[in-house]
């Protein structure tokens, strides 16, 4: 009976060895490509490419991944880039801040052919003095859509990309964002908190959102435990559909507080509109 003990002993701590090396090093130090098909025959044939929550400077997650999320996110030739905020970190157990003046110029090496365009999101904001994101990304010539509209011409038909800004940190006005939409062309609006998503108008064919990690763990049975949102797992990922208008929320790429992800790898999310 000892002897049985003993093993069984073992086995449970060969069992947690292996999960805390998953969840600590093995899934968080991946990263992954997931095509997800989207419905949306006003945008029909868009291909786009959704890097969120980078959270450069967190475990694993420093400029050499960066680079390694550049080359793979162009290797899939997507007409349009999305940047949905949280590129810094704070606070993050291990993690090793980096400016925001050396990672843009290498998010300026992302190509797509109809732009690569970005929000902030709240760790963004989180500055003493002069908030470095905005100048950094300016000077790299990646746009930050805050808060308004812009007209993206291509062959099939133009669209209209809006972005705005968070809505933790900042004076998101969905309305202000709208305002400058003219036309019947079809509208597609991106933002950090997907929270903001019952402000959404119908007008809108899709939103694209990032900032909950899908919760970073995802227990079996349990789900999702932590999941930053007032709506619980509503808004945790993936594609969503309420009152017909649609939000896909992409898991990100990062990792905020602590270092870790279980069944929630890091995420380059291709969207391709059908």
């Amino acid at each position: 009976m000892k002897r049985l003990s003993s093993y069984f002993v073992a086995a449970a701590l060969a069992v947690g060895a292996f999960l805390a090396g998953w969840a600590f090093w093995w899934e968080p130090s991946s990263v992954t490509v997931r095509h997800a098909r989207i419905p949306a025959p006003e945008l029909s044939g868009l291909r786009i490419a959704v890097l969120a929550d980078l959270h450069i400077g967190s475990p694993y997650h420093g400029l050499e991944t960066l680079r390694e999320i550049v080359r793979r996110t162009n290797a899939e030739r997507p007409d349009l880039i999305l940047l949905p905020g949280d590129f810094v970190i704070q606070g993050v157990v291990g993690g090793d801040f980096v400016h925001p003046d050396d990672a843009a110029p290498v998010l300026a090496q992302l190509e797509a052919p109809l732009g690569v365009w970005a929000v902030m999101g709240n760790h963004d904001h989180w500055f003493d003095g002069e908030n470095p994101v905005p100048p950094a990304f300016e000077r790299n010539g990646i746009p930050l859509l805050e808060d308004r509209a812009v007209l993206i011409e291509r062959t099939e038909s133009p669209f209209w990309l809006v972005g705005v800004s968070d809505l933790w940190e900042s004076d998101h006005d969905v309305r202000k964002a709208l305002s400058g939409v003219e036309g019947g062309q079809p509208v597609m609006l991106f933002t950090h908190n997907p929270d903001l998503f019952p402000e959404i108008p119908s007008r809108v064919s899709l939103t694209v959102a990032g900032h909950t990690h899908g919760g970073q763990v995802n227990f079996p049975v349990l789900g999702r435990l932590i999941v930053p949102s007032k709506f619980g797992e509503r808004y945790a990922a993936g594609l969503i559909v309420e009152d017909g208008r649609k939000l896909f929320v992409s898991t990100g790429l990062g990792t905020s507080i602590l270092p870790v992800r279980f069944r929630v790898p890091p995420v380059i999310s291709i969207l391709e509109l059908e």
